[in-house]
């Protein structure tokens, strides 16, 4: 593929082109390496550092030069194409908004089966934990809305990435388990509104969980924030 583009710097542009793309249940792919493993220590000594459980907007972590340069091609048209391509659909005129979680707790309310917004045309999901030993917490594939019908899982580990085509059935989920599960959420939505409304919300959440009492009440509510 080739295009006018600067190339990708960190990510394995190759090995995300040749990555099939599955249709059972959905449209989605995976991708073992997305991100070169000797840029491992590199990327993840400049992680933001996130406080808590749930979802955090980008914009409000801070990240270092190696980490940053990730999120830029995770946000160059030189990415957008891949995700084109293998999605045979135009995203040109679609913005794209970034979230990451850091931690789990094991809570019930973690992991939960879900489908993504009808806003969010394509989810991209990157993992960048160090390492995740656990059985319980690999993100799931779902073929319905029970968490226990899996078509694929995958531990959420450095540099493996899932991307869907969001529809009625892309479920996916994981069982709770606590531990450092970072991963890196890219969406292509509809519109510059929704993604300042996924940035306000999120900021509303990363403040009312730096609040003791409210954290604990987020902790037990029956969805995930």
């Amino acid at each position: 593929m080739t295009y006018a583009e600067p190339p990708l710097t960190m990510m394995d542009e190759a090995a995300i082109a040749a990555a099939p793309l599955r249709r059972d249940p959905y449209a989605f792919t995976f991708v073992e390496h997305a991100l070169r493993e000797d840029l491992k220590n590199e990327v993840l000594a400049d992680a933001p550092i996130i406080p808590d459980r749930g979802s955090y907007a980008l914009p409000d972590l801070k990240r270092g030069p190696a980490f940053d340069a990730v999120v830029q091609d995770l946000l160059s048209v030189r990415f957008r194409h891949l995700v084109e391509q293998k999605f045979d659909m135009d995203l040109s005129q679609r913005p794209s908004c970034i979230v990451m979680m850091g931690n789990t707790t094991g809570h019930y309310n973690e992991g939960y089966s879900h489908n993504d917004s009808k806003h969010k045309i394509v989810t991209v999901l990157l993992g960048f934990s160090r390492e995740w030993p656990y059985e319980r917490g690999r993100l799931r594939v779902l073929r319905s809305n029970n968490i226990a019908d899996s078509a694929f899982e995958f531990a959420p580990e450095f540099g493996r990435m899932l991307m869907f085509k969001v529809s009625e059935k892309s479920w996916h989920g994981f069982l709770p388990q606590k531990g450092q599960r970072m991963s890196l959420q890219l969406c292509y939505v509809d519109s510059e509104l929704y993604v300042k409304s996924e940035y306000w919300r999120h900021g509303v959440s990363a403040f009312a969980k730096s609040v003791p009492m409210l954290r604990t009440l987020m902790d037990w509510a029956p969805r995930r924030l």
